[in-house]
């Protein structure tokens, strides 16, 4: 249990979508996030024979595609009880407390879109799919997470992925968020892969990120005054912890025998880990990744 069961989360804006047609992959949008590390998995799992280097965007220009309807709200969402008993309303309920903790942190902060889809949806950054997992399109602030990817993670990473672990996977990529209100990815844009490229720090920070905020869950409140957050236990912190070195660049490409840190746009299972504990111990403003060694 994450959630306060008392909590009051009927008030979460997060968009539930589904049943998008596909009319191609997400190309050229700019899309970051724990994304590519499931292209990465599929690519190694299928021994290089699907091309999926079109779904992680690169900069360009984005296709035009019919978007995919909106179903609604996150149904049954009401109480910390209920995301506490359901992947859904967990990431939604969770919206609200990022919301609360990156206003009370940082000037001129502006909700970004949460979109919780399953199969397939539409972004400014293309086509969406399970195989894509959750990822940051930064040309309509939109945060997208299919929760059919924490079973990936467990089936496929070797991960927990429990409660906890779901809740860190959201906010990296409300990380990214923060990273393109404030100018990061501005001023640090891609420049290729590699184990010190502004890709793997841009990563690292966002995971700094997300141990900033869990560090400080129990202090986001409902409009009631009751925290969201219980406070995180020693093994949730683990599996969080886990789920980090899972998606580490070195533990997905050892799958294929051979591990090539030239390539690498995520960071080492040891500095995800590494990272999300600064942000955990230390709060947000030890998270400057671009000033110094990884």
């Amino acid at each position: 249990m994450t959630f306060n069961p008392n909590a009051d989360v009927s008030d979460n804006t997060a968009q539930r979508r589904g049943g998008g047609r596909r009319t191609g992959m997400v190309v050229g949008g700019g899309a970051v996030g724990l994304g590519a590390i499931v292209v990465a998995l599929v690519a190694i799992l299928t021994n290089g024979q699907v091309d999926l280097s079109g779904i992680v965007g690169t900069g360009g220009q984005t296709q035009q595609q019919e978007a995919a309807p909106t179903v609604g709200a996150i149904a049954d969402c009401k109480t910390g009880a209920d995301a506490n008993a359901n992947d859904d309303c967990r990431l939604a309920a969770s919206t609200l407390s990022l919301d609360k903790f990156w206003a009370a942190n940082m000037d001129g902060y502006v909700k970004p879109t949460a979109v919780i889809y399953e199969g397939t949806t539409e972004s400014a950054c293309g086509t969406a799919s399970n195989q894509m997992g959750p990822f940051y399109c930064p040309p309509d602030q939109g945060v997208y997470i299919d929760p059919s990817f924490f079973e990936i993670m467990r089936q496929q990473f070797g991960a927990g992925a429990g409660d906890l672990a779901q809740v860190y996977v959201l906010g990296h990529e409300y990380g990214h968020h923060v990273q393109n209100l404030i100018g990061i990815m501005e001023q640090y844009p891609n420049n290729g892969t590699g184990a010190d490229s502004n890709s793997v720090r841009t990563e690292l920070q966002a995971d700094c990120f997300a141990g900033g905020w869990i560090k400080d869950l129990t202090l986001t409140k409902d409009k009631n005054g009751e925290p969201y957050f219980l406070e995180p236990t020693e093994a949730q912190i683990k599996d969080a912890l886990d789920a980090a070195a899972a998606v580490g660049d070195n533990n997905i490409q050892s799958r294929s025998g051979y591990v090539n840190p030239d390539t690498w746009t995520h960071g080492s299972s040891e500095q995800r880990q590494t990272w999300f504990w600064t942000g955990y111990q230390q709060g947000i403003n030890a998270c400057d990744t671009f000033d110094g060694p990884l």
